[in-house]
């Protein structure tokens, strides 16, 4: 695995001159923050050595070399889910090749569905810990002390500091932004009505089929994570309604905007 990193990065070395300190990974529906990125580089997946690629609609499939308000940045438009088939290796790989990049920081996104009966659809939540019920671990194997310690402390796994400076830039613009326990699933179905009880009894604010892989990875490597979901629909007993990807699609898009502030502020102030 060190060996196909390595490959990768040097790949990226070679095409573009951009080093970010900054990864960003966009969930389902949520690419417009490339909107808000002035590109420099444009990578396609099917490009990249070792890569794999997204099969999932509303995951474009390229990497993003560019700058946010000056910041240098890389971002993922389209991320790897356990659903499609792949290992949990896979899955993390980029997370791994973004931290031999030079990448110190990781911003990770998603739709998710809401747990929390407080929330609403559109509702936006910072993730400040999560849940592990994907039945695997990414780091289940052979461990590479290069890349991190055999048994990771996982007490802060979302970074405070940067939870902290999110808040304040919500109050400070009007956006209301909740903060909650992210659970991880493997998907592809969406939850039964006795699942999202039985989530929210174990601790859920909102469940996803992303994220939690990435995010364990990252740490494992010592970097600096923070969090954020967009609450497409909700598993709340009274409010459950029949859903499809493109609808979660349709009301990630709409709430993005507010996302896509509060993501480009907090870049500025890494």
């Amino acid at each position: 695995m060190l060996k196909k990193i390595k490959k990768t990065v040097k790949y990226l070395n070679e095409n573009t001159e951009l080093r970010p300190k900054i990864g960003i990974i966009l969930g389902t529906g949520l690419g417009g923050l490339v909107n808000e990125i002035d590109i420099v580089d444009s990578l396609p997946y099917e490009n990249i050595p070792n890569f794999p690629v997204s099969t999932v609609e509303g995951h474009k499939g390229r990497l993003i070399f560019g700058t946010i308000g000056g910041v240098p940045v890389m971002a993922m438009q389209g991320r790897f889910h356990y659903y499609e088939g792949y290992s949990m290796k896979k899955v993390t790989f980029p997370v791994r090749v973004m931290k031999l990049f030079g990448v110190e920081t990781l911003i990770v996104s998603n739709a998710s569905g809401g747990l929390n009966p407080d929330y609403e659809v559109g509702s936006i939540m910072i993730i400040n810990d999560h849940i592990n019920m994907f039945g695997v671990n990414p780091l289940l194997g052979k461990n590479y002390d290069e890349l991190g310690p055999r048994f990771p402390d996982m007490s802060e796994t979302y970074d405070k500091e940067l939870i902290a400076k999110a808040v304040t830039i919500g109050d400070k613009e009007g956006i209301k932004l909740e903060q909650g326990v992210y659970l991880g699933t493997t998907g592809p179905t969406l939850e039964t009505p006795a699942e999202y009880k039985m989530f929210r009894i174990l601790g859920g604010d909102a469940v996803g089929m992303s994220t939690v892989p990435e995010v364990i990875v990252a740490h494992h490597m010592d970097m600096r994570v923070f969090g954020i979901s967009i609450i497409t629909d909700m598993g709340v007993e009274g409010k459950i309604v029949e859903t499809s990807h493109e609808e979660i699609q349709q009301v990630a898009a709409k709430a993005e905007p507010k996302m896509t502030h509060i993501i480009k502020e907090l870049v500025g102030q890494i």
